[in-house]
């Protein structure tokens, strides 16, 4: 994927006035992949070790191929309609990792709220962009 073009792409997009400058993104990416890590990697552990069921991590894999699936529809495929299906999925599978780890390991739960919060946020943000650039 040449970046040049990606980013001269994903530059030209209508985007809404409250959409965030892009060096933001970064920043918010790193410290949410700093929880993420932290907090699935207890759950994947605990799993491994049988101190949880196997059930539990689903949603978290799932999460994770999701989450690392939107930069390739996005900015490799480039196209829009392809990333807010997937960060729908970003959402719901978060918020169901969230809920079914919450019983197990209540500070995994809460420690993503920050993760949550801005799926949220991205999700009204790719379908707006979506919207105004179809």
């Amino acid at each position: 994927m040449n970046n040049t073009n990606t980013t001269n792409w994903y530059s030209h997009l209508l985007k809404p006035t409250w959409a965030p400058p892009s060096w933001i993104f970064g920043p918010v990416w790193s410290f949410l992949y700093i929880i993420i890590f932290i907090s699935f990697g207890t759950v994947f552990y605990k799993v491994f070790n049988k101190q949880l069921p196997l059930v539990v991590v689903l949603p978290f894999v799932l999460n994770i191929i999701f989450n690392i699936s939107f930069t390739y529809f996005q900015f490799g495929l480039k196209s829009n309609i392809l990333a807010a299906i997937d960060i729908s999925l970003v959402l719901v599978t978060l918020v169901w990792a969230l809920i079914s780890i919450y019983p197990y390991i209540r500070w995994v739960a809460l420690i993503n709220i920050p993760y949550l919060l801005w799926v949220m946020f991205a999700t009204v943000l790719q379908f707006t962009v979506t919207y105004i650039n179809r």
